[in-house]
């Protein structure tokens, strides 16, 4: 999984409550089960003219051309809830975001964000629209810095402290799924096996055990 450290990107505003994650990808949008293949169809509700259809809305952020190449979204409390689909996040990503800034998220829309490299961060919603109205001035001459190793956002001159649990921290500077972090305490397992092998030698095959078949 790609690292997570210090991200300057063009941030696109989409500061509204309860953005779910049907209306981050619908559910006709959702034709592979792959992380692939899935950009196209990224808001698609708000992003084409007509349901099914492919033709831009020029209302939409997206499509605008101040806010090209964004790879931070500005978004509002309640930040991707709804399903549990991790296709959402997946479609994030395969457009190019990295990292939704937000008042609040989904428990598991953050953690499926962490998950495959996209970095949730949390602020206040003063704080989420101050940056918005000062990126909007100059959206590709104003990037949006989020320092996650010092869990701080910079926007002009003004600079925004953020929370974010260690491990889900970790997972994204270190660029780890969750089978990587528990592989990490691979010495402590082995050590494990080896106490319970001795402990209770019964619950254990030997070399030279053979399966019934």
């Amino acid at each position: 999984m790609e690292r997570f450290g210090v991200l300057s990107a063009v941030a696109a505003p989409i500061v509204r409550a309860n953005v779910d994650t049907d209306i981050i990808i619908p559910s006709r949008e959702m034709k592979s089960v792959s992380k692939t293949g899935l950009a196209d169809g990224l808001f698609a509700g708000w992003r084409y003219t007509a349901i099914g259809g492919r033709e831009p809305n020029p209302d939409f952020v997206l499509n605008q051309a101040a806010y090209a190449g964004s790879r931070i979204i500005l978004g509002g409390e309640n930040f991707g809830c709804g399903s549990s689909r991790e296709h959402a996040v997946w479609a994030l990503h395969e457009y190019g975001f990295r990292a939704v800034i937000a008042p609040s998220f989904s428990p598991i829309f953050f953690g499926n964000c962490v998950r495959n490299g996209l970095a949730p961060v949390r602020l206040s919603l003063d704080a989420v629209q101050a940056i918005a109205a000062w990126v909007a001035v100059d959206p590709a001459g104003r990037p949006v810095t989020i320092d996650l190793p010092a869990q701080r956002v910079r926007a002009g001159g003004s600079e925004y402290a953020f929370d974010i649990d260690p491990e889900s921290r970790d997972m994204l500077i270190e660029g780890l799924d969750a089978i990587d972090l528990t592989l990490k305490q691979r010495a402590a397992i082995s050590a494990f096996h080896e106490r319970d092998r001795h402990a209770r030698p019964w619950i254990y095959l030997s070399k030279d055990a053979r399966v019934p078949s």
